[in-house]
């Protein structure tokens, strides 16, 4: 009896190609990537579904699909416990706390226009950017998304809050590039429509899309027919509800990239933006805290990274990393110049990604307030956390989730571990 590879059809390969479609379709050699950025708001670290700790009532299938087709960041940090300061370090890829922005209230109020944006970094590239959702870095219509490089805007400027619902509140517009519109619909799910349109219109010229969900941020709203009673906590089942949304949004989006045939040459980030919220009944774990604090669970969460035209999915990334990451890492990948002149903080994370490193900073720091707050230091596997009372040393190859404080077992390891952080934090605004 003939063996199956004898009786394989010669033109099999070609017809399962051809039944693929474009979505995996390899890239030219020299095109360059796609860039999209997918930053969730206030998600907890057990609330996707891949995290083998989550409850019962989390199902996020569209983000684990992503996950497990991915690089899955065990240890991805955002450099702020807040909205604004992360978004700030985020657009910037450096320490928001060099311009000044500690808190939220900072960061909302603007980032100093001297300091270059994502955009403006892609735009010799060539690159066509669209940012959509929640901006929160400056309220004034001179911080707008339109004045930082974003060819196209689709979301709110201010409070780092917005209702779903309610989408032509006066005080608190909705934007469509410099200009507040009049909107219906669930804004959740605005977005992803407004961002899946901007991949259609821009597929044939690489582009940028900035997703900045306002999920799962407060207040908790969800349509009435997405809640159901799946745990003994109203506001808990509420927040399912907008998850459910939000995943369904991310699989959109995905799917979108897949049917134009550009996600294999589209590197792809997915983070939230501090940890989940304890006034939202978020679920951080196995990670100790929430936002607003520097525990694990105030400033690691869920982090991805697609690309499968240059990196192998199904596969994780320990070595510590951080949203400042993101921008030099962009660059890297199309081969962009700095358009500033102020350096970075963050690094290109793609030799951590390809497994080629294990190590990619040699401290992370954070900060809430300048010389006082909370604060903590990162070195290898040591993690010190400032607080008003005191400090407290973690080790975090051992103790993920912070429950023994060996501050008085290694008086030298803190003394050193606080003095990095103060040198840091002299250098900062």
């Amino acid at each position: 009896m003939p063996s199956p590879m004898k009786t394989t059809h010669p033109l099999l390969p070609l017809l399962i190609a051809l039944a693929l479609g474009p979505a995996f379709a390899a890239p030219a050699p020299g095109e360059k990537p796609n860039i999209v950025v997918i930053l969730t708001d206030d998600q907890g670290y057990a609330d996707v579904s891949y995290n083998s700790h989550h409850p019962r009532e989390v199902n996020t299938p569209n983000i684990d699909k992503l996950a497990h087709s991915s690089v899955i960041c065990t240890a991805g940090y955002t450099s702020g416990h807040v909205c604004s300061p992360t978004r700030a370090g985020l657009m910037t890829g450096r320490y928001q706390q060099r311009f000044g922005i500690y808190t939220a209230g900072e960061g909302g109020s603007g980032v100093p226009l001297s300091e270059a944006f994502f955009p403006q970094h892609l735009k010799k590239a060539g690159y066509t950017s669209g940012a959509f959702g929640k901006w929160h870095l400056g309220v004034d219509i001179k911080y707008n998304a339109m004045h930082r490089g974003f060819d196209e805007f689709y979301g709110f400027m201010g409070r780092g809050a917005h209702d779903y619902f309610d989408l032509v509140t006066a005080d608190h517009p909705i934007y469509r590039g410099l200009a507040p519109i009049r909107d219906k619909g669930y804004l959740t799910d605005r977005i992803t429509e407004e961002a899946v349109s901007f991949i259609k219109r821009h597929k044939k010229k690489p582009f940028f899309a900035y997703v900045a969900y306002n999920a799962v941020h407060a207040p908790a709203q969800a349509p009435a027919a997405d809640i159901r009673k799946e745990t003994d906590d109203p506001a808990r089942n509420v927040l399912m509800a907008m998850l459910r949304s939000l995943d369904a949004g991310v699989g959109k989006i995905v799917d979108t990239l897949k049917a134009e045939g550009l996600f294999d040459n589209t590197l792809l980030f997915f983070l939230t933006d501090n940890g989940g919220s304890k006034a939202m009944h978020a679920n951080n774990a196995p990670l100790r805290g929430y936002k607003q604090q520097d525990y694990e669970g105030g400033i690691r969460v869920p982090f991805i990274v697609s690309w499968p035209a240059k990196l192998k999915g199904g596969t994780t990334c320990a070595a510590p990393l951080m949203s400042i990451d993101i921008l030099p890492t962009a660059l890297a990948a199309v081969g962009a110049a700095n358009a500033g002149k102020l350096p970075f903080d963050g690094r290109n994370i793609l030799p951590a990604l390809e497994g080629k490193t294990d190590k990619v900073h040699d401290q992370l720091y954070w900060s809430s307030a300048a010389g006082k707050g909370a604060w903590a230091i990162r070195s290898g596997k040591w993690k010190l956390v400032g607080l008003k009372a005191g400090v407290e040393l973690f080790d975090l190859d051992t103790d993920i989730g912070e429950a023994n404080d060996l501050a008085l077992k290694h008086p030298d390891r803190v003394k050193m571990l606080k003095r990095l952080h103060d040198t840091w934090l002299d250098q900062m605004a």
